[in-house]
């Protein structure tokens, strides 16, 4: 039966191994990368209905329904609304997937640290994101202390097994990092670095010395030649404007969020800072599904105000099911719904934030269901983007030109004279196995 009646699926990290694993190796749309598939029927976000020739990793052709012939496996899409893939532009791979060890009180439970547990966890979170329709992930994890370098090389061995799953970008996050007590973090973020880090963050809210923080920081992106990722919450202008004029000048890009603070100051003092944010071409990462660790403070970045000032605003997911946000769920939809309901952004705006936006903060080159572009895509049951951000449950990700992970859902209805008017979808079918009367 088709599922145009979705329902919210039970969805977790085991269901997007199995989905990938099965993709992979039973399904024929799981082609080589360099094989060419048809995605065949797919209705585009300005209405069009098309099929779409995939090769090499890459959109090779898009065409009307039943125009591409081309020999070779397909997907059928009818029915669902073809987007381009959404990226999750701030997780943490390493705290992911350990609220479980609360107790009743909330009280945290013992986390474990080994190696092996923290590259367990960061792909079991890198599976459950990729099966909500995030092929690109960019992932803090905490250097120093004890651990020293330990749980980013279990991420960066995670990242190593997922390969040709979803794309796992490492963010090295420093403790300390001004003073006589941040001389060995400075050594080991350049080393963060060498290993594989993508790029150089940490919270500077956090530092004795905030402003020297970002600045390190920013020298050591600068002397890598890599991106920053900074953790604030913006609730001292002067701070953020101090970080927005060092941040100016670096070529590879710098991202601050999730920035709630900013919402808490007076109009003119928030208007101020976001207004050196944009000049300092800043991108603000908000987190609208919860918080994260190291972020005290609850809400969300004021996003209207960010984006009038010409600020690029990203959205991220932030804590998935750990002692931060025990219920969050790593999904970039819904994070979109979030902006659209509570941000008064339209749907479109809101997925752009999640998908071309967050894209951009990574480093991605961008999506377009045109040829030429990256085969990075995300079909999704509906017809519309507004529909499909309120009910996005049955979802079918590309990553590299192959399907990696499908979603399904079907709502049915028990008997009744209502269903049978409307012709909803039916418990009591003989071949379901659901009870209900005739």
């Amino acid at each position: 039966m088709p599922d145009s009646q979705p329902r919210q699926p039970d969805d977790h990290a085991a269901d997007a191994a199995d989905a990938a694993d099965a993709t992979s190796s039973r399904d024929p749309a799981a082609t080589a990368e360099t094989g060419a598939l048809v995605l065949c029927g797919a209705r585009l976000t300005d209405g069009r209905i098309v099929d779409v020739r995939l090769g090499g990793g890459r959109i090779e052709a898009v065409g009307t329904a039943g125009s591409l012939t081309t020999p070779g496996p397909r997907v059928d899409l009818r029915g669902y609304l073809l987007l381009p893939a959404p990226a999750e532009p701030h997780t943490h791979s390493d705290t992911a997937l350990t609220a479980d060890g609360a107790g009743p009180d909330t009280t945290p439970g013992p986390v474990s640290h080994r190696p092996e547990d923290i590259q367990r966890r960061a792909t079991e979170a890198a599976l459950l994101q990729l099966g909500h329709g995030a092929t690109a992930l960019r992932a803090h994890v905490r250097i120093g202390s004890v651990q020293g370098l330990a749980s980013l090389e279990a991420v960066l061995q995670a990242r190593g097994s997922l390969r040709g799953l979803v794309e796992l970008t490492p963010v090295a996050v420093p403790g300390l990092l001004t003073g006589v007590a941040g001389a060995d973090n400075l050594a080991m973020l350049r080393d963060a670095v060498k290993m594989g880090a993508g790029a150089v963050g940490g919270c500077p809210d956090l530092d004795p010395d905030p402003a020297g923080y970002a600045e390190a920081v920013l020298e050591i992106a600068a002397e890598q030649g890599c991106p920053v990722d900074l953790h604030t919450d913006g609730a001292d202008p002067a701070r953020l404007g101090r970080l927005a004029a060092m941040a100016g000048g670096l070529r590879s890009g710098v991202s601050v969020g999730p920035c709630a603070g900013l919402s808490r100051l007076p109009a003119q003092a928030a208007a101020r800072a976001a207004d050196q944010l944009a000049a300092a071409g800043v991108t603000v990462i908000c987190l609208p599904q919860g918080g994260c660790c190291g972020m005290e403070g609850r809400g969300t970045a004021p996003v209207r105000l960010l984006r009038a000032a010409g600020v690029r605003i990203a959205a991220g997911s932030g804590a998935l099911r750990d002692i931060a946000n025990p219920v969050g769920r790593g999904d970039p939809l819904e994070a979109a719904y979030l902006l659209a309901s509570q941000s008064g952004m339209r749907a479109a705006e809101a997925y752009e934030a999640v998908s071309s936006v967050a894209r951009k903060a990574m480093g991605l080159p961008g999506i377009r269901v045109e040829a030429g572009f990256p085969a990075e895509l995300l079909a999704v049951r509906g017809e519309q983007l507004s529909g499909v951000l309120s009910l996005a449950y049955s979802r079918i990700v590309v990553h590299r030109g192959r399907v990696v992970a499908r979603t399904s859902a079907v709502r049915e209805y028990c008997d009744s004279e209502t269903v049978w008017a409307l012709g909803l979808p039916r418990q009591g079918r003989p071949d379901s196995g659901l009870c209900g009367g005739p």
